[in-house]
């Protein structure tokens, strides 16, 4: 781009000629605010409603406050409702996401066209919204958290195992190959050379993924799979925000657990 547009040219006390580089900088916050604007002309986006109608969101928070805590009897089924759904969908989900990211590895099985198989087939699953998976199974599986779960596996075999495959294509293969010159299977290899490289990465990931998962499960009952997206939905469309800043506050606190346990758990795996 320089090419295009010539800087200044300046004469040094030597004698010599040096030509200033011009900084592109105004042109890329020109072009960032005109596609801003393009943006928000086919979105409709309008400032003026946002400002006129954006004050209803603290009424709205002023009416969730404070919460109605006689209503937590009917939170409890449904939060661990969707804690059995993360915690089940993100167990099962990362088992299963290990073998799949050795099939995904090229430097494991040594083909192309079963690795990149297996990289299209993970790239396929993590295209796929979860509420739109979740949506899809409850006309499977009926309404209920069997729908969740599934959606959240499916999501998590996607998320952990192509952060794992490409873990395992960085590493240094010299040990793994060192050991199937020597006799081992390939399995055998991976078991004692790639293996303890791997773990400790693919459980901090694991648990990262389940911190995640159990937001997105609070959400999924707005498609009838189960969960506090249910009541909260309910709630929601009746009015009643008291009661939503009970489910609210209850899933702040629970989220906000989990999370520091499973930071406390990374740690220790680092």
């Amino acid at each position: 781009m320089d090419k295009l547009v010539k800087g200044k040219t300046i004469q040094l006390a030597n004698g010599k000629t040096v030509t200033e580089k011009r900084s592109w900088v105004p042109v890329y916050v020109l072009l960032i605010l005109i596609f801003t604007w393009l943006a928000m002309d086919v979105t409709r986006f309008n400032f003026s409603t946002l400002m006129t109608r954006g004050s209803q969101f603290f009424v709205i928070l002023g009416d969730m406050m404070p919460p109605n805590w006689g209503f937590l009897n009917r939170v409890w089924q449904p939060l661990f409702d969707t804690i059995k759904m993360s915690l089940l969908g993100s167990l099962v989900g990362a088992l299963v996401a290990m073998p799949l990211a050795l099939l995904a590895s090229a430097n494991i099985v040594n083909n192309r066209f079963i690795a990149g198989f297996f990289k299209l087939f993970l790239s396929v699953l993590r295209t796929l919204p979860t509420l739109v998976t979740a949506l899809i199974a409850t006309f499977i599986f009926g309404l209920g958290t069997m729908a969740g779960t599934l959606a959240i596996f499916l999501f998590t075999v996607a998320y952990v195992g192509k952060l794992t495959y490409e873990q395992i294509e960085s590493l240094d293969m010299s040990t793994f190959y060192a050991l199937e010159s020597m006799g081992l299977t390939r399995l055998q290899a991976f078991r004692y050379a790639v293996l303890p490289e791997i773990l400790p990465t693919y459980l901090s990931t694991s648990l990262f993924n389940f911190e995640g998962n159990l937001r997105y499960a609070s959400i999924l009952g707005y498609v009838g799979a189960g969960g506090l997206g249910i009541i909260l939905n309910e709630r929601l469309g009746w009015r009643e925000y008291a009661n939503v800043g009970t489910i609210l506050v209850v899933l702040v606190v629970t989220v906000a657990l989990i999370e520091s346990l499973s930071e406390y758990c990374r740690r220790k795996l680092q």
